[in-house]
């Protein structure tokens, strides 16, 4: 049983990375698209603008992994709390969504980075 429950895990995971990682990489070029049609008029590098949907992506990317990781490691922990102790539920549950509002406020800030690279970008001269 353990076995399945460990391949069941492991194949999750790498359908989930490739979804990640293929979104990732369509977005990256359709944000690139579009910083190339109106890059003429901004007056920006092409390196620029390529470095800046990079990094765009890359901050979102990076800014996902740390809260992803710790949110299924706290839904894990909450999980196998109220199954040893029910009668606490309502307060793991409520401790639980209150990280979870905390640990999702570090993706936002990431988004919020590549939102300013790539629309309000500072090395465009």
């Amino acid at each position: 049983m353990k076995r399945i429950a460990s391949f069941n895990l492991l194949f999750s995971f790498m359908t989930q990375s490739f979804d990640f990682f293929s979104s990732i990489l369509y977005n990256l070029v359709g944000c690139y698209n579009f910083i190339d049609d109106f890059r003429e008029e901004i007056n920006m590098n092409p390196i620029v603008a390529a470095a800046s949907v990079i990094s765009a992506g890359l901050a979102v990317g990076l800014a996902a992994i740390g809260p992803g990781m710790g949110q299924g490691t706290a839904a894990g922990y909450a999980v196998e709390g109220i199954a040893r102790q029910p009668e606490a539920e309502g307060k793991i549950r409520g401790a639980l969504l209150l990280s979870f509002a905390f640990m999702e406020s570090l993706t936002i800030y990431g988004l919020v980075v590549a939102l300013a690279l790539l629309f309000a970008n500072p090395f465009a001269s």
